[in-house]
């Protein structure tokens, strides 16, 4: 299981997030869950790919395809 920010409301949904931010004083962050299996890596891809993140400064997740 993976999750990552939503990218699918629309501007009611936005708007309700909205309104509650403002009643509690809070910043709210939306995510959505998406059913993945993890890519079977040996160490040298761990390396490889963590090596970019440092240098992009993002988190990557190898998963199957």
């Amino acid at each position: 299981m993976l999750c990552s920010l939503s990218t699918k409301l629309g501007t009611n949904e936005l708007d309700e997030i909205g309104t509650l931010e403002e009643q509690l004083g809070v910043t709210l962050l939306a995510f959505d869950w998406h059913a993945l299996d993890p890519a079977p890596i040996g160490a040298e891809q761990v390396t490889r790919i963590h090596d970019l993140e440092e240098k992009l400064g993002v988190a990557l997740v190898a998963v199957g395809r």
